[in-house]
């Protein structure tokens, strides 16, 4: 990229970074779309697949924060490359599971090493270094790949569920993971890169411990763990709650599908809102909308309020993952950028983990997901206050 103009090359590496985000977010929905053919197949309770999906967001949750602390110091093309190819070697022999082992080690812990090395903290790096002035909507932008691979990756891959099944869902999986590397790795920073941009650009800011002892990163580990449950418990069984309630499959994965498409204008209207008041406010306002629709869908569950619930739900969906960035940057500067949003994000996977097998085990035990309805409902009020906490006043000054 060295004949490029610099803006072209920041455009490069956001298309790389969108590109990446978009593929490894439909990736990880896939589970949710297969859950019930897969189950319904072998004969497995739901918490089988909802252990596998509870492991993959710990191991994944462990290498997002390693991955953000590589993302640091070394080749973002090295560390993204190696995550897609893991990725797609691993999601793609999917499709020849038998047993619910295999779900646990291909998916729980192979794959979501990969993904971890794709995640959130070094594409926010990245991104946050290519436009600092403008990280919110830049961020936004290139993690809006998640709701937009939500989007179509479900409308194609549910295609694929009705024709010819779900293992083909897996297969197509890994040859798209194989051809995206072959496409973005030449619009990645290399190790060049990322010495020259070091020694251009000395970071101010605390170290990871330092941040650690703040009421700050407190307050900000109960949103973000708060966020984690909300998310994956809904990305997880939404689809096989819809078909509990009488929706068909091929409508309740359109029903996902079309939550990424309200999500993508959440996630950039609130990238870019941010920028301009902080990511205080775009947050709250989001626990708000989900509190909100955590207690319509306890008492109602129409068809009418299932998609009310999807749809708003969905606009509300990932939305903190371009603001990681901006609330560590503005509270603890970049000196370690990548390390503590890399932390940040590690919990919230884990509870992530927690809302995909903990809304397994409810279902299993009762036949139905009211009380985990009422728990997540619970849960955002409280995070809803956390955020609100939080400073407003940003403490490391930011270029525009």
């Amino acid at each position: 990229m060295t004949d490029l103009t610099p803006k072209a090359r920041t455009g490069l590496v956001l298309a790389a970074g969108f590109l990446v985000i978009l593929l490894g977010g439909g990736a990880r929905f896939a589970i949710g779309l297969t859950l019930k053919p897969v189950v319904d197949e072998f004969g497995w309770p739901r918490s089988d697949i909802g252990l596998a999906v509870g492991v993959y967001f710990v191991v994944t949750a462990v290498c997002t924060f390693w991955a953000g602390k590589l993302a640091d110091r070394f080749s973002l093309r090295l560390l993204l490359g190696a995550g897609l190819a893991v990725s797609g070697l691993s999601i793609g022999l999917m499709s020849e599971m038998s047993a619910p082992w295999h779900a646990l080690v291909l998916y729980g812990v192979i794959f979501a090493i990969g993904n971890g090395a794709i995640s959130t903290a070094p594409i926010g790096v990245m991104i946050t270094r290519a436009f600092p002035g403008r990280a919110g909507l830049a961020n936004a932008v290139a993690l809006s790949g998640i709701t937009v691979g939500q989007l179509v990756m479900m409308l194609a891959l549910t295609a694929v569920l009705a024709s010819v099944g779900w293992r083909w869902v897996f297969i197509w999986m890994g040859i798209i993971h194989l051809v995206l590397m072959a496409v973005v790795l030449p619009a990645i920073p290399g190790h060049r890169e990322a010495k020259a941009d070091a020694a251009e650009a000395p970071r101010p800011g605390l170290t990871l411990r330092e941040a650690m002892r703040t009421r700050q990163f407190a307050f900000l580990l109960i949103l973000f763990s708060v966020c984690g449950l909300d998310d994956f418990f809904v990305a997880t069984h939404v689809v096989a709650f819809a078909q509990d309630r009488g929706v068909d499959a091929v409508l309740a994965g359109r029903l996902l599908a079309l939550m990424g498409l309200t999500g993508t204008i959440g996630v950039i209207g609130a990238g870019w809102w941010s920028d301009y008041v902080g990511p205080v406010w775009p947050t709250a306002t989001m626990f708000a909308l989900r509190a909100a629709m955590f207690g319509l869908i306890a008492v109602n569950q129409s068809l009418a309020a299932i998609a009310v619930f999807a749809l708003v739900f969905g606009m509300t969906f990932l939305v903190t993952a371009p603001l990681t960035v901006l609330f560590v940057r503005d509270a603890f500067g970049t000196r370690h950028l990548g390390a503590i949003s890399g932390i940040i994000t590690m919990v919230h996977q884990i509870f992530g983990a927690i809302g995909a097998y903990g809304g397994a085990v409810v279902f299993d035990k009762t036949g139905r997901y009211d009380i985990a309805f009422v728990t997540v409902f619970a849960a955002s009020i409280v995070a809803l206050v956390a955020t609100l906490s939080l400073s407003r006043a940003p403490r490391f000054a930011v270029s525009r």
